[in-house]
């Protein structure tokens, strides 16, 4: 099935679908992959085990929060995870989290994301300026008539309204961008005072370093593969997505909703870090069992079944893995400590 391939806390949180309702899904696909879905489950055991020893929580702690993930992915498979599951999974602050996203409007995005409520992108540290070819090649994509087509259908837009591009430039968002594609472009929408802005992120789809199956085919050009797992994954955010050409390069693009926010974990309790762990597995449980069949899924789960230990109410193989990665991280770790002292020493 598709499944994230880099499903760890941050990847998780508020999405808006085309009408601006908000639901908590998996919200970055860039790695996503037909793969296994055990996968998942490793990734986000390993993100909430590292949360937990960052909080110094014991290390039994681990283990109980790796079961009460199992807990919340069986109880989505098993299609209890309806909106009356869903609230009774959800912790506080999640809650915290959606209330505070259904309440933010196009000022916090713009604030958030340009420091300015202004229609245009302040070039400087994260926006720079555009080549000649890159600017055309721009404008040239937002007269596409599926590109108009994809952005006059969301937010209850009128399929008539014109599409301007207003301003853009390239968006500078960390290493990964560089040598990449990545623009950000504001577009108005719309007639006069009827009209309304949007920003649009373009990013170059690359080749996923996800482990994938070989049967069924993926699509070859990265960027459908990013939005065919998206839509089959996210919908609220697949829905908003597009797979287009720029400038010879496959790349994703995607209006920004204000209502989209990243999941932050600070310091956790240990009765937290469980009820965070049942609820983020029921989102993913989720995402995997709207792909499956009921008899996909009653097998899948008398898979993880067949794998629990009398020790532990959770796969073994989950504990295995969480447990020799976060091993490998925490050497690999004193190994960069060991070698940063030598080199400031010498």
């Amino acid at each position: 099935m598709w499944i994230c391939g880099d499903c760890h806390l941050g990847n998780l949180g508020p999405l808006a679908d085309a009408k601006g309702r908000v639901a908590v899904q998996i919200r970055d696909l860039d790695q996503t992959v037909v793969g296994n879905p055990a996968h998942d489950l490793i990734r986000l055991g390993l993100s909430l085990a590292s949360a937990a020893r960052g909080s110094d929580l014991p290390g039994v702690t681990t283990a109980r929060t790796l079961e009460r993930l199992m807990v919340g992915y069986e109880t989505a498979l098993a299609g209890d995870f309806d909106t009356k599951g869903e609230r009774s999974l959800r912790p506080g602050s999640i809650g915290r989290l959606v209330r505070k996203s259904l309440h933010r409007r196009w000022r916090h995005l713009a604030a958030e994301r340009l420091d300015s409520v202004k229609p245009e992108l302040p070039m400087g540290k994260r926006f720079w300026t555009l080549t000649d070819e890159e600017r055309a090649a721009l404008g040239a994509l937002f007269e596409e008539e599926g590109v108009h087509a994809l952005l006059t259908s969301l937010q209850s837009r009128d399929p008539r309204d014109p599409v301007e591009l207003v301003d853009a430039a390239y968006w500078m968002k960390g290493c990964s961008s560089l040598g990449r594609l990545r623009f950000a472009a504001m577009v108005r929408i719309g007639h006069d005072e009827d009209s309304s802005l949007a920003l649009i992120d373009l990013k170059e789809a690359t080749m996923a370093a996800a482990p994938r199956v070989s049967e069924p085919a993926m699509p070859r050009d990265n960027a459908i593969r990013v939005v065919t797992g998206a839509q089959a994954l996210s919908p609220n955010l697949g829905q908003r997505m597009m797979a287009v050409r720029l400038l010879g390069k496959a790349v994703v693009m995607r209006e920004l909703m204000p209502q989209d926010l990243k999941l932050e974990v600070g310091a956790l309790t240990q009765k937290r870090a469980m009820a965070l762990a049942a609820y983020l597995g029921a989102i993913v449980g989720e995402a995997h069992g709207r792909q499956m069949s009921a008899a996909d899924r009653t097998g899948w789960l008398s898979e993880l079944a067949k794998a629990r230990t009398s020790k532990l109410d959770a796969p073994s193989w989950l504990w295995t893995s969480v447990a020799d990665l976060l091993a490998v991280h925490e050497r690999a770790y004193l190994e960069h400590c060991r070698l940063y002292a030598l080199n400031h020493a010498a």
